[in-house]
């Protein structure tokens, strides 16, 4: 409940502050995920970048993402990569807007998902702009099926994961910064028979190579 309140109070002040100190939204230069490359390292590969409906693409509000099931047939791993990235995640009247990032936590439920774990943890990985950043690390069940899903928001030279923050700090970089871009991240890894510690060897090995290629697509 402290974290709400402290939430709405940030979006009252982001308002407020917006219209004193803000003149003119600041966009910054950026790479488009069209030239992300295909071919990684550690064995990874993307054999096609996937395109979500137009409806699906309105509804999440974002300007520019990454999206393909990574392979690496050496090891017969796979892993699911989304990055999206929105441009202003707020209206011009100093309000929120459909542009705002989406939590998976709040979204896989409404998709059939349950989630079995909720932990926040650590996230060790060389190439990210901030240290003792932090991520959502879930283990996602449907029928007979289970996920290993880890997500963070990296958004101008942070990484957070918990929703408070990404509004505290949306409101705060509005006044000061005038930049409110952003992105999500999230690699989702099948838990085959092998179980939840191979899925995790997974993430280990397909992190590392989508995080130290970020810089150029997502703007610190």
């Amino acid at each position: 409940m402290t974290k709400l309140i402290v939430a709405l109070l940030f979006m009252g002040l982001n308002s407020y502050t917006y219209h004193l100190f803000a003149t003119k939204a600041v966009i910054p230069d950026r790479q488009p995920f069209m030239i992300f490359p295909a071919e990684l390292g550690n064995g990874w590969s993307c054999p096609k970048f996937e395109r979500m409906d137009d409806n699906v693409e309105a509804e999440l509000g974002v300007t520019d993402y990454l999206l393909c099931t990574f392979v690496n047939r050496e090891r017969n791993e796979i892993a699911n990569v989304y990055v999206g990235y929105h441009v202003t995640q707020v209206r011009e009247d100093g309000g929120a807007s459909e542009n705002s990032i989406h939590p998976p936590a709040h979204c896989l439920p409404g998709s059939g998902w349950d989630i079995i774990r909720n932990d926040t943890v650590p996230l060790d990985i060389p190439g990210l702009p901030q240290e003792n950043a932090t991520a959502k690390r879930l283990v996602i069940a449907k029928g007979n099926q289970r996920n290993l899903v880890y997500y963070w928001y990296q958004s101008r030279g942070r990484v957070i994961s918990q929703d408070w923050q990404k509004i505290v700090f949306v409101g705060l970089d509005r006044a000061t910064r005038q930049r409110t871009d952003g992105s999500l991240i999230r690699i989702t890894v099948p838990m085959r028979r092998s179980g939840e510690a191979v899925a995790q060897a997974v993430f280990d090995s397909i992190a590392p190579e989508i995080v130290s290629r970020l810089s150029e697509y997502v703007p610190e």
